[in-house]
């Protein structure tokens, strides 16, 4: 904890600051506040101006605020930031499936579609061990169609639990997406909430859900990686159902 949180914590004061920017992202905001200043020292006002947003919009792309991770091995938390487009059953795609993965029965899967203005710095929904993780070329739709799940570059995890539980979840990039970025690897041991990844600019995450576990949000809300309830492993009431 930072000498400043500690003295905002000991005031009962909440000061915000602008959050860190991620060390994926601080060579391209250099890169953008370079040329910015480039062309303001050529006294190009019509260049410079656009320039300085960019190189604003750069950093802020790139922020990795801290989160709150509900501490309760029973939850799953959101990998990422973003808006619920899709919540539908499905096979689980084969670099996942199997004996040794999430099996081959059809499964919950919830997609989070991330727009260039979301946090992009992707976490894991529950601590345990990376057992596998897969990467996958391919092409650059819109992440928010469903076929964006086989279609686009894509990067699956599968994570497990010390009790045996298996979660999996995929990156998947975006129409102007072009590189997904792994902080992990398969052997990995991480607490839930911990940052695993990021994608530039624009994707999704689809989260596979446990057999017998339903989600605890609906389609359209927008969730907070790290730290909205995603669903709680074991429980089988459906929100949807709720809602409707």
């Amino acid at each position: 904890m930072t000498k400043q949180e500690l003295t905002n914590r000991g005031t009962g004061v909440a000061k915000w600051s602008f959050p860190p920017v991620h060390p994926e992202g601080r060579k391209f905001g250099l890169i953008a506040a370079t040329v910015t200043a480039i062309f303001a020292f050529m006294a190009w006002e019509t260049l410079a101006w656009p320039m300085a947003g960019i190189t604003i919009w750069t950093l802020a792309f790139f922020r990795d605020p801290a989160r709150a991770t509900p501490i309760d091995d029973r939850f799953i938390v959101s990998p990422a930031d973003g808006l619920v487009t899709l919540i539908e059953k499905v096979l689980p795609p084969p670099e996942l499936a199997g004996p040794a993965g999430l099996g081959d029965q059809p499964m919950t899967r919830v997609s989070i579609f991330m727009s260039v203005f979301d946090v992009h710095v992707n976490r894991t929904p529950i601590r345990g061990t990376i057992k596998r993780v897969a990467y996958i070329a391919g092409k650059f739709l819109n992440a928010d169609l469903d076929k964006a799940s086989e279609e686009n570059e894509r990067q699956h995890f599968l994570i497990e639990r010390p009790d045996g539980v298996r979660i999996g979840f995929t990156q998947i990039a975006g129409l102007v997406a072009r590189r997904i970025v792994a902080f992990v690897k398969e052997g990995d041991v991480v607490a839930a909430g911990q940052r695993v990844g990021l994608i530039r600019f624009g994707s999704r995450v689809d989260v596979y859900l446990p057999h017998g576990t339903a989600p605890r949000i609906i389609k359209g809300q927008r969730c907070i990686a790290g730290e909205t309830i995603l669903a709680e492993i074991g429980v089988d009431q459906d929100l949807r159902a709720i809602a409707h």
